[in-house]
């Protein structure tokens, strides 16, 4: 055992974070590699590669993209786990790193039969997930692999203090928060020039993020209906991605929204500060989008856009702590619409709601949060 830790004291411990998402999108997990690096690990980022998957660029991170042959339902997840063992089994790591329920068997497994320390980073409490709540077949398979294996984790994290709540009553661990904040940026916007990707010559509402179920990409698309003067810029993809389309051009609002499909974290982070208004209207489908934090909300505030937001309690809670937009109770068109008409006849409010996401963005900066990360993994680094 003497010589085992020698030989990591020796050479930077070599880390491994699997996740199924891209990982050329996925910025939490990138975000955590680059304050992994600041600690001496050697990082590798393992996920999937898609046919329309973007460059993975991260400065000094290493990845690993898997080319599988299914990309949705049980036999991805297999296929994905059984891809992912093998690679862990045949590659040295020291630390193993599972991003969401849906890598944690295979990196759980080795983990034991490699005796290497394994972290868990639990990006949404998976088992309530929409695509789940109504397909309880599938949900309870998912529920008893994580009732098999989460009460044995040591080291354990997640992304609101609601879903932190229920795991740590549920199973006993002692779940962190490290919610999934943008950086700080001293960059300065040329508003005379924005160079957007399409045209800007009325002002824009944006929804950005994943076009799934629960989303309200649908309500947000419908209630253009009756805004006008401004346009709605969907900038994302996913599963309802082309029914979205197909609403807008059954519902004659092509005019009005603008689908950019998939960009760039960077190239969205230059487009989303000439919004005049930031989307986050989730809909109440289960316990994982009712405790969510998503990770729009925070780039919104980043940007010094204003929010329209669900009132679902950790969103609610943000955005009336900082005071940096308004709220709806249900997400239906009509409440969408005269939600943005309000704010938009307001532009005091606006330019106040603008002020305050400048105050809130000092506070929820990622330097900060990232802080919990450091001393859990100086505390991994102990163990091995």
């Amino acid at each position: 055992m003497q010589k085992h830790n020698n030989t990591i004291n020796s050479k930077p411990p070599k880390l491994i974070l699997a996740v199924t998402n891209d990982l050329a999108t996925d910025i939490r997990v990138q975000k955590i590699a680059q304050t992994l690096l600041t600690l001496g690990f050697k990082v590798t980022m393992a996920g999937r590669e898609l046919p329309k998957s973007l460059p993975f660029r991260c400065e000094g991170i290493a990845s690993k993209r898997f080319k599988l042959w299914f990309n949705k339902g049980f036999l991805f997840y297999a296929n994905y786990n059984i891809r992912l063992l093998f690679y862990l089994l045949f590659h040295r790591y020291d630390v193993i790193v599972a991003n969401d329920l849906d890598t944690l068997p295979a990196c759980f497994i080795v983990s034991k039969l490699k005796r290497k320390p394994i972290v868990y980073d639990s990006h949404e409490y998976f088992t309530e997930v929409p695509e789940l709540i109504n397909r309880r077949r599938i949900q309870k398979i998912w529920e008893r692999i994580e009732k098999l294996i989460v009460p044995k984790l040591k080291y354990c994290y997640t992304v609101s203090p609601g879903i932190a709540k229920i795991y740590n009553e549920k199973y006993g661990n002692n779940f962190k928060l490290v919610r999934n904040l943008p950086k700080k940026t001293n960059s300065q916007n040329n508003i005379e020039n924005p160079n957007l990707p399409f045209a800007a010559d009325v002002p824009f509402i944006i929804y950005q993020g994943a076009i799934n179920l629960g989303r309200g990409v649908e309500e947000a698309i419908m209630a253009m209906k009756h805004i006008e003067n401004v346009r709605l810029v969907i900038a994302g993809d996913g599963d309802k991605y082309e029914e979205c389309q197909q609403i807008a051009q059954n519902e004659n609002l092509t005019n009005k929204i603008i689908f950019t499909g998939r960009i760039s974290p960077e190239e969205l982070a230059k487009v989303t500060p000439y919004a005049t208004i930031g989307l986050s209207i989730e809909k109440d489908m289960g316990l994982n989008y009712r405790l969510a934090l998503p990770n729009k909300l925070f780039n919104y505030i980043h940007a010094g856009v204003p929010v329209l937001a669900s009132s679902l309690p950790e969103i609610k809670n943000i955005v009336n702590t900082y005071n940096v937009g308004s709220l709806i109770n249900e997400v239906t068109p009509e409440n969408i619409a005269s939600g943005i008409n309000m704010m938009l006849a307001s532009p005091q409010k606006l330019m106040e709601w603008k002020e305050n996401c400048k105050t809130a963005s000092n506070e929820l900066s990622w330097e900060n949060e990232e802080e919990t990360i450091k001393e859990l993994y100086r505390e991994v680094l102990h163990s091995t």
